[in-house]
């Protein structure tokens, strides 16, 4: 029976795909002009940011951070909004008490702006992010970790996203896994890493959850 259910935010529960790329766009296009084009960025899309720019330039690395997050604040309610019905499925999971969190490979100040900005603030009182761990997805640890502070077992939760990473994670910390099929990498490569469940919308949580069998 499932209690649980973790959530990653980008490309899961909030679009922001034209935020991340238009981010990644201007750095690198500043550092490397002509280098990269949108098919190389979306395929760092998932991954901590300090691991996509080593690959590019490892001594530059961390100036090249530093450009994107600056560019990724300054535009972020511009460009960030939620999916179709995920205001609604949260909602309705919540108020049937069922527990909720977030597991992301953001840093906390972006991911609560993000939440504040979709209104889905609220409904996650557990959110662990890429500074709350040592190991990032597709390692256990951020799953194992937001279990621990919600007084969940594995055998009782489901991850929830859009990259290969989520659904390793969870499969890595024996919980269900489901990837939503809006993924911007494309559904072949969420089909590819074989999840319990692929969804179309995000209401179909519902149904999954049992909430509907209620």
């Amino acid at each position: 029976m499932i209690k649980t259910i973790l959530f990653d935010l980008d490309g899961t529960l909030i679009n922001t795909n034209d935020l991340i790329i238009a981010s990644f766009a201007h750095t690198l296009e500043h550092y490397y002009p002509g280098r990269y084009g949108r098919k190389d960025i979306i395929n760092f899309i998932g991954e901590p940011l300090e691991d996509s720019f080593k690959r590019v330039d490892e001594q530059k690395a961390q100036d090249m951070i530093d450009m994107y997050r600056t560019h990724n604040h300054e535009f972020h309610d511009e460009l960030v909004k939620e999916y179709p019905h995920v205001y609604e499925t949260m909602r309705t999971l919540s108020e049937k008490g069922y527990n909720l969190g977030i597991v992301t490979t953001k840093m906390r100040p972006t991911v609560l702006m993000g939440l504040k900005l979709t209104k889905l603030e609220p409904f996650f009182p557990v959110v662990i992010t890429y500074d709350d761990v040592t190991h990032a997805k597709p390692h256990p640890e951020p799953i194992f970790k937001a279990l621990k502070a919600i007084g969940a077992e594995p055998d009782t939760a489901m991850m929830v996203g859009d990259s290969p990473y989520d659904i390793q994670a969870g499969k890595n910390a024996g919980v269900r896994t489901v990837g939503v099929a809006w993924t911007i990498k494309g559904r072949e490569i969420i089909e590819n890493e074989n999840p319990d469940f692929i969804i179309d919308d995000m209401s179909e949580i519902l149904s999954i959850a049992g909430v509907n069998g209620e």
